[in-house]
C-alpha cells in the first residue's frame, strides 16, 4: 500500500495531564508523550473490536519497531490534550502510525511510529490476522465501520 497523509478521520484520545506525568517544574516529562501515544494506539485498536490480550491469546503481539519523535512545545500539569493515532502505511506485518499530541489547535509533539506484528511465543515477524488486516485496510481507505 502507499502512504497516506493526515486526515480528520484519525482516532483521537482525550488525555488529562496529571502530576505523575510531569517533572518538578510541572512540565510533561518527554517520555510520557510516548506513553500517551501508546494509549491512543491501544484505544484505536479497541475501537476496531480488538484488544491486546485477545490477540496475545491467539499468538499475536505488537511491538514498536522504531519511532521518530519531534517535540514542539511543552504540555503542563492539568492540560487537556488530544492524542491522535492515524494509520499511514499498512503492510502485511507492519503498521506505520502518524501521531500527534495537541492542546486545542496547538501541536505539542508529533511522531511516526512503526509497529511490527510478531508471534507472541517466539517474537518473530508474523502477518497480521486476516480479519484485523481487513479492518485496518478499511480504516486506511477511510471506510470506518459504524458498529
Amino acid at each position: 500500500m502507499t502512504e497516506k497523509s493526515s486526515t480528520d478521520q484519525d482516532f483521537v484520545l482525550p488525555v488529562r495531564v496529571y502530576i505523575e506525568d510531569t517533572d518538578a517544574g510541572g512540565i510533561v516529562y518527554y517520555v510520557n508523550y510516548l506513553k500517551f501515544m501508546e494509549r491512543a494506539r491501544t484505544e484505536y485498536l479497541r475501537s476496531l473490536g480488538y484488544q491486546h490480550y485477545g490477540l496475545f491469546e491467539e499468538n499475536y503481539q505488537f511491538v514498536v519497531h522504531s519511532c521518530q519523535v519531534r517535540y514542539h512545545s511543552p504540555a503542563r500539569i492539568d492540560d487537556a490534550l488530544g492524542v491522535s493515532a492515524g494509520l499511514r502505511h499498512l503492510g502485511k506485518a507492519t503498521l506505520l502510525f502518524a501521531q500527534q499530541v495537541r492542546r486545542g489547535d496547538q501541536l505539542l509533539c508529533e511522531a511516526e511510529i512503526k509497529i511490527a506484528c510478531v508471534s507472541a511465543d517466539g517474537i518473530r515477524p508474523k502477518a497480521l490476522p486476516a480479519p484485523l488486516y481487513q479492518r485496518f485496510k478499511a480504516e486506511y481507505r477511510g471506510e470506518r465501520a459504524n458498529d
